[in-house]
């Protein structure tokens, strides 16, 4: 599944419920693991509450390190609060006045939203010091995941996207052994999919939301998922806006080798 509002009703868990004390509380994420995101407003406050469920796999206290790294130099959301009971984790964030670009309004406006997502990863990635990150995503480490994850068993080509469902594993594996050389290391986002933009009332990037993944690593791994969500958000053929909005023109190579991995 794709993340996405949920299609049907969904239990609010006690520690949401603890938290938000009485104030009204909607469900607005459901991500393809089980986390949940949750919205509160009230007259006197404004908060998002992630929740994620114990044994996902999900780590709320590394994307709180992060983010409390990342608001030094980009806009990302303020940490209000972390907890862990026996059943899940949540993090608590101050809400920022902005729709994020798969919102109603902004599905309806792509070429307002793809120039956002594109000018706003262009601006974090410029604002970010790699030389003061202390967090990696390297593509060495990740292929050593995927290399792991076929061991176990959790690699199953025909869930994958049918641009790569040709592939058999081991062919899969061979094109992620012969990876590109990077032509500009940057802090990237680690999921710079569209719903991850915030954009203001006017149509221009304001934040960047959901970063567990942070870490130095060649630009273009968050390009080539930046750009593969305007198909699957929008309509195919924004690729191009995307690029022109961040200010580079597409390699091909790097595209495909980013998206398969």
């Amino acid at each position: 599944m794709l993340a996405g509002p949920p299609e049907s009703e969904i239990g609010i868990p006690d520690s949401v419920m603890r938290y938000a004390g009485g104030e009204p509380i909607e469900v607005v994420w459901l991500n393809e693991l089980g986390g949940l995101t949750f919205r509160s407003t009230s007259a006197t406050k404004d908060f998002y509450i992630k929740w994620a469920p114990a044994n996902s796999g999900i780590d709320l206290r590394v994307e709180q390190a992060k983010l409390a790294w990342a608001s030094t130099y980009t806009s990302v959301p303020r940490v209000l609060e972390f907890g862990k009971d026996e059943k899940g984790s949540w993090l608590v964030t101050e809400a920022i006045d902005a729709e994020n670009a798969v919102s109603e309004r902004w599905k309806k406006e792509p070429a307002f939203a793809v120039a956002a997502i594109g000018r706003g990863l262009r601006a974090m990635h410029d604002a970010m010091p790699v030389d003061a990150c202390p967090f990696s995503w390297s593509t060495e480490d990740r292929v050593s995941t995927a290399r792991r994850r076929v061991v176990r068993g959790e690699t199953n080509p025909a869930k994958w996207h049918e641009e790569f469902r040709d592939l058999s594993i081991d062919a899969a594996l061979d094109e992620l052994d012969s990876a590109p050389s990077s032509d500009q290391l940057v802090v990237c986002h680690g999921d710079a999919c569209a719903p991850n933009t915030l954009i203001d009332h006017d149509g221009k990037w304001k934040a960047h939301v959901d970063m567990e993944r942070l870490g130095i690593a060649d630009r273009w791994a968050d390009l080539a998922i930046a750009s593969w969500s305007t198909q699957w958000n929008y309509d195919p053929g924004w690729d191009g806006l995307l690029y022109d909005s961040y200010g580079i023109d597409p390699d091909l190579r790097k595209i495909r080798f980013y998206r398969l991995l």
